[in-house]
């Protein structure tokens, strides 16, 4: 018994053979070349026996077939294995060879022309400088697998190394902070408490502005900072690109050099031929450069050389046909420039009526009249059901002594319902706006209902009683204070203007679009007319004045109405301070100033009055400031516009626009004159 299986040996004959049948393993360990000359010694001899194997019996063919078979099969995979390496290695090569650079390489030919060593010069430099830039691009470790097969083992091993790669540019998706939405959030709430109180106290407005302004400046200087960080990542590959592109225009510059070297009559051709043949060089090089490296794009060089020269003859040819013909194609250009300009007073016509077309479209309400109406509808019935509510207090809440009532007027303006319903849905359905119908009447309005308790003294009459001297009996009455508890039900309505809120919940995007659409009332003035609306808004033609010449002399002032005209006719929005958001009186004081020479920021009436010098009526002048008291029901200066001179002003009021300061409205309502610093 052996490890190949039961042998039966016939020691007399000297003679061996395998009776179990199992068939030798191949021994992987040793190299194909001994397995291949031990298998031959277990052939047999073409003559007719076997070959002599010292100390060993011998096999029977059967056996020695079996072996040979496995010890081929072994060289095969060996052969095999030797093979893939082999194309492995010859594939890696070629991709190496088919690697872009910019690295030409010159003949000793080319170096020694004196009409091309210029051209080699500055190619040479290029390269330098572009494997410099490549150099300096950052590098990372990367670890690699790398497959190999040991022979001598018969066995595959996988081996770990790092290869040094460049790093990828800098960029994908910024990495947010988790807290930043909810810090925003909690900044925006903080803001608009402030907004909501900063009209009733100047310096609390001030501070607050100051704050803001802080805010923003942190902000873009942590925004200028992550710039500053990103631009000094992205250097090393700015830098390499540029070297590229450099060294591409160094090597086509020496293509174009050398095609003129070997093709001296281009040099004669007239300069639109010669440019042309220079930018066909260009595009043969880099369309080589990106498909084949360096070599190929030699190679396409000399393409490109050899077509040069057809190229210019065929030039030649066509200028020459050209110079016979030029009647004919001077009537045909001639032809082709009237068909360009008829073609573009088409096309400015077209883009003019589709502007056109676009302007009404954007400035008009998309609804569907049933949902606008109906929507409408829906918010007068809520304010229906609070004046059914406050008229029945008495009766759902009996029992007081008292009831006091404190009520603003329960009325809105359709139009600004309708521009806040668009501006923050677009197109609507009467459905759709349920929830903000409800968002926007819980902020309009504020029903508050206290109980107070006061101690009053009725007087009531009382009888008393003495005996005089006599010993009679006298009766008298008198009078005396008695406390009791007055129960007084105090009710207070507070109508907060509709025309207020969409600076609270609005965009500035959405501000701007709410501006225009009650600047238009959607292009629809026939959707609430006042008989069944009294509250509607109208469209309302701005007043216009012509200021004196003499005015206009003071450069000062000239350049305070040259702002302030250019937003005559738009409309009065509470809270907006900008031409895209349109104005309230302060906001549009404040934004012609800013921008006719002061820089005082986003002032409210009260805060430009604090900033003016008090003059009197009878020292006042054009470019001073007017104030008013009283015309809403805030406290301090409530409104404000810029006097112009003879009794008149321009203002914010709906629309902006001049107004005479002397109707007894504003005399009722005037505060003072004021100038700016």
């Amino acid at each position: 018994m052996s490890r190949d299986g039961l042998i039966e040996v016939n020691e007399t004959a000297g003679t061996a053979e395998l009776v179990s049948g199992r068939e030798q393993d191949a021994d992987f360990s040793k190299k194909p070349e001994q397995a291949a000359q031990e298998a031959a010694q277990q052939l047999p001899h073409p003559s007719g026996g076997a070959a002599a194997r010292p100390h060993t019996p011998e096999l029977s063919p059967k056996r020695d077939d079996a072996a040979a078979e496995r010890v081929l099969e072994h060289i095969d995979a060996a052969h095999t294995r030797a093979a893939s390496k082999k194309a492995i290695k010859r594939v890696q090569r070629e991709a190496a060879a088919k690697t872009k650079t910019s690295r030409l390489q010159f003949t000793e030919e080319e170096r020694a022309t004196p009409e091309l060593q210029k051209a080699i010069r500055k190619s040479e430099r290029a390269a330098d400088r572009l494997d410099e830039a490549r150099a300096a691009i950052p590098k990372k470790k990367v670890l690699t697998k790398e497959r190999t097969f040991d022979e001598a083992a018969g066995k595959g091993k996988t081996r770990l190394r790092f290869e040094e790669k460049e790093k990828p540019i800098p960029g994908g998706r910024q990495q947010h902070n988790p807290l930043s939405r909810p810090m925003q959030e909690v900044g925006v709430f903080v803001h608009n408490k402030i907004h909501s109180v900063e009209k009733d106290n100047s310096g609390v407005e001030g501070a607050h502005k100051s704050e803001e302004l802080a805010e923003r400046g942190i902000r873009a200087g942590a925004r200028q900072v992550r710039k500053s960080r990103r631009s000094r990542k992205l250097k090393p590959y700015r830098a390499a690109a540029k070297a590229e592109k450099a060294a591409f225009k160094a090597n086509a510059d020496f293509q174009y050099q050398k095609v003129l070297h070997d093709n001296p009559q281009l040099a004669a051709s007239n300069p639109v031929s010669r440019f042309w043949q220079k930018q066909q060089i260009k595009r043969q090089y880099a369309k080589a450069v990106r498909t084949g490296g360096a070599k190929s794009a030699r190679k396409a060089a000399e393409n490109t050389r050899k077509a040069a020269k057809k190229t210019a003859e065929a030039t030649k040819k066509a200028v020459a046909f050209v110079g016979r013909h030029w009647k004919a194609f001077l009537i045909a250009g001639c032809a082709l420039l009237l068909f360009i300009m008829i073609s573009a007073g088409i096309s400015s016509c077209s883009s003019l009526f589709s502007g056109g077309i676009t302007s009404v479209i954007s400035t008009s309400y998309v609804s569907e009249d049933a949902d606008m109406l109906g929507a409408e509808a829906d918010y007068a019935a809520l304010e229906a059901e609070l004046q059914s509510r406050i008229d029945n207090i008495e009766r759902d809440h009996p029992g007081y002594d008292e009831y006091r009532y404190d009520l603003d007027d329960i009325e809105h303006d359709p139009y600004v319902l309708t521009s806040i319903l668009t501006a923050l849905h677009l197109e609507y359905t009467r459905a759709e706006v349920q929830s903000t119908l409800a968002m926007l009447f819980e902020r309009q309005y504020t029903l508050t209902l206290t109980e107070e308790t006061e101690v009053r003294y009725r007087t009531e009459r009382r009888t008393g009683s003495y005996t005089d001297a006599e010993g009679n009996t006298q009766t008298y009455t008198y009078t005396v204070e008695v406390p009791y508890n007055y129960y007084i039900l105090n009710v207070k309505l507070e109508n907060f203007n509709l025309s207020h809120l969409p600076v609270y919940i609005m965009t500035e995007e959405q501000l701007s679009m709410y501006a225009v659409y009650m600047s238009t009332l959607g292009n629809r003035p026939d959707l609430f007319p006042h008989s069944a609306y009294p509250n509607a808004s109208t469209l309302r033609e701005p007043t216009y004045y012509e200021i004196p010449p003499e005015a206009l002399e003071d450069e000062t002032f000239a350049a305070i109405i040259a702002e302030a005209e250019k937003y005559l006719g738009y409309p009065y929005v509470w809270g907006g301070s900008n031409p895209n958001t349109s104005f309230d009186c302060s906001g549009y004081v404040s934004w012609v100033i800013n921008h006719s020479g002061w820089n005082v920021g986003r002032l409210g009436a009260q805060g430009l009055c604090n900033i003016c010098t008090p003059v009197t009526g009878a020292q006042a002048r054009p470019g001073d400031l007017i104030f008013f008291k009283g015309t809403y029901d805030t406290p301090g200066v409530s409104h404000v516009g810029i006097y112009v001179g003879n009794g008149m002003m321009i203002h914010c009021g709906n629309p902006i626009s001049y107004a005479n300061v002397n109707t007894t409205y504003w005399k009722n309502h005037f505060y003072a004159y004021g100038r700016l610093p």
